[in-house]
């Protein structure tokens, strides 16, 4: 039912900035938990970035002080920041959905959006 389409993605010098935006249909937004996720070239997928609907934000130790995740419950987006890039960002980026388990059991995830940080 919850489709999330990203945008932002792109090719950028290290030290540069990007911003990834996520953006949902559906209703009942403000309840979802939501995360950025990012798989690097040969590695597991990882935890960059959640908020939850009660707005709590936790941060992987390698982006804290880098990155910002927010959110707009009116335009249904979750938005993540990134600043101060490094080679080693480089990574396919996930927006992640998890409403409450009582509303819907699944979760959801976006098509992914490729980020390159490279001279």
């Amino acid at each position: 039912q919850v489709q999330l389409v990203e945008s932002g993605g792109g090719l950028v010098q290290p030290g540069g900035s990007l911003r990834l935006s996520c953006t949902a249909s559906g209703s009942a937004f403000s309840i979802y938990d939501l995360a950025w996720y990012r798989q690097p070239p040969g590695k597991q997928r990882e935890l960059v970035a959640a908020v939850t609907r009660e707005g709590n934000i936790n941060y992987a130790d390698s982006v804290k002080g880098r990155f910002t995740i927010s959110r707009d419950n009116y335009k249904n987006t979750v938005t993540l920041q990134m600043d101060t890039l490094k080679p080693e960002d480089t990574a396919v980026y996930y927006c992640n959905a998890v409403p409450p388990s009582w509303y819907n059991p699944n979760d959801f995830w976006g098509q992914g959006t490729q980020v390159t940080v490279s001279s």
